[in-house]
This record gives C-alpha cells, sequence and structure tokens, in this order.
C-alpha cells in the first residue's frame, strides 16, 4: 500500500492525517484479541488514539528518534493552527507531529515504525 507519486511530495497535515489511521489500525489490533464486546472495543480503541494519549507516547519515544524525525515533528507541530475547543493546543500539536511522524514512517520506513510501535507496547 503506497500512494501515488513521491512520499516526499506529501505535506504534513496528509501525512498527521494518514499516520493517525495508521496509528488507530495498530490499535485495533492490539485490541483484537480482547474478548470486549464491541462498545467496549471501540472506547479502548477511542482512549488510546486520542490526543493526550498520543502526545504521551511522543513524549515516551522521543528520546528514541533522530534529527529528521524531530524536525519532521517540529515542522508539523507548527504547521498545527486549529484544535478543538476542548483541547490543549501544545497537546494537540504534539499529538499532530507524533501522527505526522507515523504516517511518515509507514510510508519511508516501516521496520522502524515496528520498532517504534513495539517499543510503545513495552511501556
Amino acid at each position: 500500500m503506497v500512494p501515488y507519486g513521491n512520499p516526499e511530495d506529501i505535506g504534513v497535515i496528509q501525512l498527521a492525517w494518514l499516520g493517525d489511521s495508521v496509528w488507530e489500525l495498530h490499535q485495533r489490533l492490539k485490541y483484537v484479541h480482547f474478548p470486549l464486546k464491541s462498545k467496549e472495543l471501540h472506547l479502548s480503541v477511542v482512549n488510546e488514539v486520542k490526543a493526550k494519549s498520543q502526545s504521551e507516547c511522543l513524549s515516551q519515544s522521543e528520546h528514541l528518534l533522530n534529527v529528521n524525525e524531530m524536525d519532521l515533528i517540529r515542522r508539523a507541530r507548527n504547521k498545527t493552527k486549529r484544535f478543538p475547543k476542548s483541547s490543549d493546543p501544545t497537546i494537540y500539536s504534539r499529538a499532530t507531529g507524533f501522527e505526522t511522524l507515523i504516517g511518515w514512517l509507514f510510508l519511508k520506513d516501516p521496520r522502524r515504525l515496528s520498532i517504534l510501535f513495539e517499543y510503545l507496547e513495552k511501556i
């Protein structure tokens, strides 16, 4: 699964949009083995994909990231101008940075993405 064209031509907001869906799919794959009702599965995944949880994942993994990855996150955070009224702008922009990183790694370095996911599952 790859997009049409060159991944370097994809904007950070589009990468965040893609990364959000990759992160949600990752969480759904994690919870699919839990013997829960549909509503409980949904609420469990929603808790993992909300901005606060994504911002926390970024905090827990920043020490693993290289300069290019940190720059990508910075660009995404700087691009985030709108956010929900109920959200803290800092948390929301960090979550956008995390989603952008996930989208980028999904397209450019799936192995590194897998390592990051494994790390986050252990903590």
